[in-house]
C-alpha cells in the first residue's frame, strides 16, 4: 500500500503574490461581469485558494458608463437606502444612478457578492472602478484580462 504524498498546501500573507488586473465594461453584462470581478478579487481563480486568507489580485474597471443591463433593469431596477429615520428611504433607479455615478453600479454589484465582514471590506479596497477609459494604475503594469461574458 503506497502512502499518500500529497499535502495540502494553505496560503498565508507571506506566500500570496497579488497581481493587477484591467476589465473593460464596454458592453458586458453588469451581473456576469460583477460575478468574475468577485472572484478574482477573492482569489478564487487560484490553485491555492484559502477561504480565511486574501488571495485575490487587483482589478482595476474602466468604462464602467458603457455596461449593459438587459431587459428592462435600466428602469425598473431601484438601489435603496435607507437613513434609519422615519421617511428616509431613498430610492434610486439603475440609469439614474448611471447617470449620476457610473462608478457605482459596478461598486455595488461587486461589493454584494463579497463576504460580509472584515476580509470582504479588505477585498473590497483592491477594486478600482472609473467611467472612462483612463486609469492612473499605469506604475503597477496592469494585464489586460478578457472575463468569459455575454
Amino acid at each position: 500500500m503506497e502512502k499518500n504524498t500529497f499535502k495540502t498546501i494553505s496560503a498565508n500573507a507571506a506566500t500570496v503574490e497579488h497581481r493587477w488586473y484591467v476589465v473593460d465594461a464596454t458592453n458586458q453584462t453588469l451581473g456576469r461581469l460583477c460575478s468574475q470581478i468577485a472572484a478574482i478579487l477573492r482569489g478564487k481563480n487560484k490553485p491555492y485558494f484559502t477561504p480565511h486568507v486574501d488571495c485575490g489580485d487587483y482589478v482595476i474597471v474602466i468604462n464602467a458608463e458603457k455596461v449593459a443591463l438587459t431587459g428592462k433593469k435600466w428602469k425598473t431596477k431601484e438601489y435603496i437606502s435607507f437613513t434609519s429615520y422615519p421617511g428616509g428611504q431613498k430610492k434610486e433607479s439603475a440609469i439614474s444612478l448611471l447617470h449620476r455615478r457610473p462608478e457605482a453600479v459596478i461598486e455595488r454589484a461587486v461589493k454584494g457578492m463579497l463576504p460580509k465582514n472584515r476580509l470582504g471590506r479588505q477585498l473590497f479596497r483592491k477594486l478600482f472602478v472609473y467611467a472612462g477609459p483612463e486609469h492612473p494604475h499605469q506604475a503597477q503594469k496592469p494585464e489586460p484580462i478578457q472575463l468569459l461574458t455575454k
